[in-house]
């Protein structure tokens, strides 16, 4: 039955890819972010993804829908960053393994540029955010419930076999789809909907801090912070926010306490202190070679040479250290350049949009992309997702805010409205005179 009600949806997303790219874009979306067909152990081990993936690719070629080739300085960066990958490639030092690994990393870089290309307007931003929040917000409000129905005494996991398997990874994810679902909160006027997403924004907040990570803590309190400050009203936001946060550390166990208090005294303890070991070994692999090391830094041969600590071998669980060790200084300035210009594309927006009526919906959109961001950034500093694809599609979402408002899109897309009503209009009046 799970291969059924899972594997059909799939199935019409891949057919209907074909003559709309911009549905099997969403369908990529979702089946590599949630990972649905891992519910089936028929679809496991079957090529979903690139099936997905095949369906829009071929779309492109033969579809008839709008597409928007046109390119924005943040994807021109990930375009040079991409190239830049491909260049240190042939000098890592474990070719066979790197190569994987690069693999997956171009196929998820080529999909964010093909999204650029096919999705354009309100209704594929607006398309995109909910399955953003829907694939991520799955695990959250299940954690939320776990995690409320434990008290707290268990850890909250991701998806075995993903990117977000972790705990730590999964929290991440959280705090980066958070300020999504406040964004959609934010545009909607239906109050039972409201509700609902705060609901889900509790319950992912309590399955991130399920998750006993310290990192993920100090990102939710990055978020939280940036949130607030972007927020209309905030005496009032600020006291709730803090009346929030105490309950939940207050009902969490003694355990989780005592682990979040390590983070004052980080240099006594061992995973901090492996962790900065590992940073400092990226720093020396950058600084010995132009190209880095490769995907695979944490091997043998390379601790053993650049370590302080050779018997410690592990990745550098940091998105900067690890695009630093992977791909040398170079790689790390086109990786930091490209968030630093989606930061600020996301901070104009927000200004911008706000000036006129017919595009103050992006005004939020803008203000929770930098929300995301900045959770990104404080809790990536611990965790090793430098490539995966959730903050990326962040970046999507502003790219492709920026250009519907450049091109003051609501002028066209009400004319498309109004030529739509008028042909329904037409085939009704002939049907009735047939």
């Amino acid at each position: 039955m799970s291969t059924l009600v899972i594997g059909l949806p799939i199935l019409m997303l891949v057919l209907y890819g074909i003559r709309h790219p911009w549905i099997g874009i969403l369908g990529w979306t979702w089946v590599s972010l949630m990972n649905p067909h891992t519910f089936s152990w028929r679809l496991s081990s079957m090529p979903v993804a690139a099936a997905m993936a095949g369906s829009v690719l071929l779309g492109l070629l033969v579809t008839s829908d709008k597409r928007d080739f046109s390119t924005t300085r943040e994807s021109r960066v990930l375009m040079l960053f991409m190239a830049w990958m491909c260049i240190t490639l042939p000098f890592s030092y474990a070719f066979e393994e790197s190569y994987a690994l690069w693999n997956r990393v171009m196929k998820i870089d080529l999909m964010i540029l093909v999204a650029l290309v096919v999705l354009h307007s309100r209704k594929h931003i607006m398309a995109l955010v909910w399955v953003l929040v829907a694939s991520i917000g799955f695990y959250g409000v299940k954690g939320g419930l776990f995690t409320i129905a434990t008290g707290g005494s268990y850890r909250v996991w991701g998806p075995e076999g993903t990117y977000i398997g972790g705990n730590n990874e999964v929290a991440l994810a959280l705090v980066i789809t958070i300020p999504l679902m406040r964004f959609l909160q934010m545009t909607t006027d239906k109050v039972w909907l409201k509700r609902a997403l705060l609901v889900s924004m509790l319950l992912c907040a309590a399955a991130a801090l399920g998750s006993q990570s310290r990192g993920a803590l100090l990102a939710i309190a990055a978020m939280a912070t940036v949130m607030w400050w972007r927020g209309n009203n905030r005496l009032q936001v600020g006291l709730v926010m803090v009346v929030l946060g105490l309950v939940a550390v207050m009902l969490m166990p003694d355990h989780w306490t005592e682990r979040m208090h390590t983070i004052r005294t980080y240099d006594q303890d061992d995973s901090a202190n492996q962790r900065l070991n590992a940073w400092m070994m990226a720093w020396n692999i950058a600084k010995d070679n132009l190209f880095g090391a490769g995907y695979m830094v944490s091997i043998p041969d390379v601790c053993v040479r650049y370590s302080p600590i050779p018997t410690d071998c592990r990745a550098a669980h940091s998105i900067y250290f690890m695009v630093l060790g992977e791909h040398g200084f170079i790689g790390l300035f086109l990786f930091l350049l490209m968030w630093i210009l989606v930061w600020r594309t996301a901070g104009r927006l927000r200004i911008d949009a706000a000036k006129q009526p017919e595009s103050a919906w992006l005004a939020p959109l803008g203000a929770m992309a930098q929300v995301s961001l900045a959770g990104y950034a404080v809790g990536g500093a611990f965790l090793s997702l430098s490539y995966y694809d959730l903050p990326y599609n962040v970046m999507v979402l502003v790219i492709l805010g920026r250009r519907w408002l450049d091109r003051k899109a609501w002028i066209e897309e009400a004319r498309e409205a109004e030529r739509a009503e008028a042909e329904k209009q037409k085939k009704s009046m002939q049907a009735k005179a047939g």
